[in-house]
């Protein structure tokens, strides 16, 4: 099938995966410079009418970056849309990308023909974001351009299938675009995901320990601090199971070892935000790669580490 010519020419593989509250257009315009895909989700701009506010900057920074460097012009950008019914704000944050063309939208929990369908009617590009094969197929009969194959070890809403295994079962039957998140936080685990048969690596946690992020800097700290060992996997904040840093389940007065479950029909993406999402703003959410974050860096200094290791991981095996 090849790959759309949105994700073409990348510095490397990379796709920064949006980042509920802490993707911003700070992290975004400096994830585009730095050569691979910037995303946010569309509700972190709040109230509505700031989306606009937020892809006006965006085009044109990215533009006037691109006029002043023609030799290394920037990456594009992402738009996450939750396309669950419950989301009030869907069919307007649609427009938006539509009136500003942005590159490619994300949509995640449940495919929509009707949100496909206005992305491509400019020419832009639909990632959809999976957790087994069987929604894979469902995105991709309803008009999906490519996957995100969402495994075990994620931030955020992940599942709990194995990388190896969900990568190897959807490439039974799809040739299309494929972004591997689970775990990604190098360039060697992108290397990785390329030889698994995926195109990309989709990279989330990592990102949060950089000086754009929308993040408190004790959480930044925290990314780097931790491991694989501190993360909690629980449906209880957002009624979605998904995985978080068990010290900031403690320091909500919560066992970590004893959670209840979620009512998974109660969760909620309307413009207000539901009770469980703020919880995100005190539960922080974020993959089992974080055990490689080893510092706080710049957007670009991280990319920049990224791609060293990459072109070390290849050297080594002598691709």
């Amino acid at each position: 099938m090849g790959l759309p010519k949105q994700l073409q020419n990348l510095r490397i593989p990379v796709i920064g995966s949006p980042l509920f509250i802490i993707s911003n257009p700070d992290i975004v315009i400096e994830q585009c410079k730095a050569g691979i895909v910037g995303s946010f989700p569309a509700l972190n701009a709040r109230p509505g009418p700031v989306l606009e506010e937020w892809l006006i900057r965006i085009t044109e920074e990215l533009a006037a970056y691109d006029k002043a460097n023609p030799d290394r012009p920037s990456a594009p950008f992402a738009v996450n849309q939750i396309v669950h019914r419950s989301n009030d704000r869907l069919m307007h944050d649609v427009e938006m990308c539509v009136k500003y063309k942005v590159p490619i939208v994300i949509t995640s929990l449940g495919a929509r023909v009707e949100v496909n369908d206005a992305i491509h009617s400019y020419g832009g590009v639909v990632l959809h974001d999976i957790i087994n094969d069987k929604f894979a197929r469902k995105a991709v009969e309803k008009g999906a351009d490519g996957l995100i194959a969402v495994a075990s070890g994620a931030g955020g809403h992940a599942g709990t299938i194995s990388p190896f295994a969900l990568v190897q079962d959807i490439r039974k039957w799809y040739d299309g675009p494929i972004a591997l998140s689970g775990s990604i936080a190098t360039g060697d685990a992108v290397l990785a995901a390329q030889a698994m048969g995926a195109d990309f690596g989709y990279i989330g946690s990592a990102f949060i320990a950089t000086k754009e992020a929308n993040a408190e800097e004790n959480y930044k700290q925290a990314i780097v601090d931790y491991s694989a060992e501190d993360i909690v996997y629980t449906n209880l904040f957002t009624g979605i199971h998904g995985n978080y840093l068990k010290p900031s389940i403690v320091d909500a007065g919560m066992d970590p070892d004893n959670l209840p479950v979620s009512d998974p029909s109660k969760m909620s993406f309307g413009s207000g935000g539901s009770e469980k999402s703020k919880a995100w703003k005190d539960i922080w959410g974020c993959g089992q790669g974080i055990g490689a974050v080893d510092a706080v860096r710049t957007t670009a200094d991280y990319v920049d580490l990224l791609e060293s290791q990459y072109n070390a991981a290849k050297a080594r095996i002598g691709v």
